[in-house]
């Protein structure tokens, strides 16, 4: 997996953001004080969230021969009482039974983010200079 690095930009809070050969912006919205150039840090891991549970579904539905023509995966993240609340919602396209809605439902529970985000997280932090 590749690194992510994140350093100052322009403005009070954007950052430049690489990933291997990709270059994304960070920011907050300008009523919090920012300038609104790219998607704050929690929108990046709701994206995360979403765009993994999609990619687990076209992959689990290929590997099971479902009709199963698109997902759209919107998640939202709210803060209450310090608990970061997810709150995803699916929707799928295709000819598919009601048993097999079910079965994806189930699946999305599966992708490695939703995992990751689930399970145990260690972070460790140093100064490396």
């Amino acid at each position: 997996m590749r690194n992510a690095q994140s350093q100052f930009g322009v403005g009070p809070f954007q950052q430049k953001i690489t990933i291997g050969n990709f270059q994304l912006l960070a920011d907050i919205e300008e009523a919090s004080g920012g300038a609104n150039t790219g998607p704050s840090p929690h929108e990046y891991l709701a994206t995360a969230l979403a765009s993994c549970t999609s990619m687990t579904l076209k992959m689990y539905a290929g590997r099971k021969a479902m009709n199963l023509t698109n997902a759209i995966v919107t998640v939202h993240i709210e803060r209450e009482d310090d608990i970061e609340k997810f709150n995803r919602d699916i929707q799928l396209f295709g000819e598919l039974k009601e048993e097999e809605k079910q079965r994806l439902l189930e699946i999305a529970n599966k992708c490695p983010i939703h995992k990751a985000l689930t399970g145990e997280i260690q972070i460790k932090t140093q100064l490396v200079n």
